[in-house]
């Protein structure tokens, strides 16, 4: 997604664990890249990225930190459940919530949240990533609705992809059953769909997914889904 902004000429404020990996694939970029060490499973890290950059002119805010897990919920390690639950919700819950207010104040801006098709079904096997994923897809819907009843000229969008080809399923400890999307395709749907202003933004190959979920009974899905996860360990 910094890739594919950088191609329209935006100055990008980077985030990850590990600035210097940051430091080292930008020290090149053609646009003004400040890159920023820290931990967004951590409340005070996120509140230390806002202050840092609330007087720069920040009109795009994307939200993509995450990482998810598998495994009966009984068995799976509730030290990394509560840090999953810290960066997919609670990071995007603060970063959202103050950047939105400075948006509205100027009434321009826009915020993309990335969740998942996981967030329109419950996922037995990821559970609490699933959940986190519905959270953030929930989230972004209702704050559309204020934005609008307010006729706010700020735009929202969240982007819910099913598996792309990331370091995700190392991390989570799965085996997709689907073939994977790039990241440089993600990327681009998502952003050429957020400036269309479109709402949620679902890749094509997760059209009929989506479908799905939205009119099979929601034992049948949960069922299958099951099936489908289960698969996965």
């Amino acid at each position: 997604m910094a890739h594919y902004l950088a191609s329209f000429g935006y100055d990008l404020y980077l985030v990850s664990r590990d600035k210097s990996k940051l430091d080292e694939i930008y020290k090149d970029s053609k646009v003004k890249v400040t890159t920023f060490g820290l931990d967004l499973s951590k409340k005070e890290e996120c509140l230390k990225l806002y202050q840092m950059v609330k007087k720069e002119n920040i009109d795009l805010l994307i939200n993509n930190a995450g990482f998810g897990d598998a495994g009966n919920f009984t068995e799976t390690s509730l030290d990394k459940e509560l840090n999953m639950i810290d960066l997919n919700i609670k990071a995007y819950h603060i970063l959202t919530k103050l950047f939105l207010q400075d948006f509205v104040k100027k009434d321009h801006g826009r915020i993309l949240n990335v969740a998942s098709m996981a967030g329109f079904m419950p996922g037995p096997y990821m559970a609490t990533y699933y959940a986190t994923k519905a959270y953030i897809l929930n989230l972004t819907l209702a704050i559309n609705q204020e934005l609008r009843n307010d006729h706010s000229k700020v735009k929202i969008s969240v982007f819910c992809p099913g598996p792309v080809k990331t370091n995700f399923n190392n991390v989570a400890n799965v085996k997709f059953s689907l073939m994977p999307i790039t990241s440089e395709y993600a990327a681009k749907y998502a952003i050429d769909n957020m400036f269309k202003n479109k709402l949620v933004i679902v890749p094509p190959n997760m059209k009929i997914n989506h479908l799905l979920t939205k009119i099979a009974p929601s034992k049948l899905v949960l069922v299958v889904n099951s099936h489908i996860q289960e698969r996965k360990k």
